[in-house]
């Protein structure tokens, strides 16, 4: 594939894999030392700072933050889904997980069922800010659950997310504990089942994650759960649709 660096090539294997589990990784994208500055860069401006989106902190900042938008449009993650979705990609949203020691359980559950596209075609990179352990709370996911679209009812109190995958429709058994050192990232679909438990260390985990898609698809910018004024970034390649709106990345402050 000539539109992605050899470096960060998939194999036919990775896209077989892919396509089977719904999920790859992890990769890095960078070493921990290189992590640390730009977490100092999140600490001190992204966590200390409200956002595009009203009330937020965590969400839509690669609009005003130059450090998030490159760590959004970093060539090791968004050339590696080019090799899975093509030359031309959006990242239309970026979220912060900043899960402190106590934070609640988020539930089983497959995103598409909270977002704003049409038609409903998404991959996902989950990056960690932190060490990400099974102590405080790592991501885990389901393999092959991304093969079928599952129904979600009311979620307990407690939890972190109003809805979730219904218990009776899945099983777990077979869930896999997403660790991951800073700066390494992991790849899943729009559909692969994931949460993650109650943060019982003594340690926040904080990790980001960046949702690609393609330029056929319409994002809804101004309505939930993203906000109005959204933009989204032409990560890679060329639009010929125009669906969607864009924003340059931001000045340094």
């Amino acid at each position: 594939m000539s539109f992605v660096s050899p470096e960060y090539q998939l194999s036919r294997a990775d896209v077989d894999f892919f396509v089977e589990n719904g999920y790859l990784g992890p990769y890095a994208a960078m070493t921990p030392a290189e992590m640390a500055d730009v977490r100092h860069e999140i600490e001190t401006r992204v966590l200390t700072s409200d956002g595009p989106k009203a009330g937020s902190r965590g969400q839509s900042r690669h609009m005003d933050q130059p450090a998030v938008y490159d760590l959004a449009t970093h060539p090791a993650i968004i050339d590696r889904i080019a090799c899975l979705l093509g030359p031309d990609l959006i990242v239309w949203a970026t979220n912060f997980w900043n899960k402190a020691p106590g934070g609640a359980e988020i539930p089983w559950h497959q995103d598409i069922n909270f977002w704003p596209l049409e038609p409903p075609l998404n991959t996902s990179a989950w990056i960690a800010i932190d060490e990400v352990t099974v102590e405080n709370s790592c991501v885990q996911i389901i393999p092959g659950s991304h093969r079928t679209s599952l129904p979600h009812t009311r979620a307990p109190k407690g939890v972190a997310f109003g809805k979730m995958a219904d218990p009776d429709s899945f099983d777990a058994s077979s869930a896999i504990n997403m660790e991951l050192q800073p700066g390494e990232f992991f790849i899943f679909s729009e559909r692969t089942l994931h949460r993650s438990s109650m943060n019982t260390s003594n340690k926040r985990r904080l990790g980001m994650s960046l949702r690609v898609t393609l330029p056929i698809v319409h994002v809804f910018q101004d309505t939930s759960p993203l906000h109005p004024g959204h933009t989204a970034i032409l990560a890679k390649g060329v639009d010929v649709m125009g669906f969607n709106r864009y924003g340059s990345r931001p000045q340094p402050s």
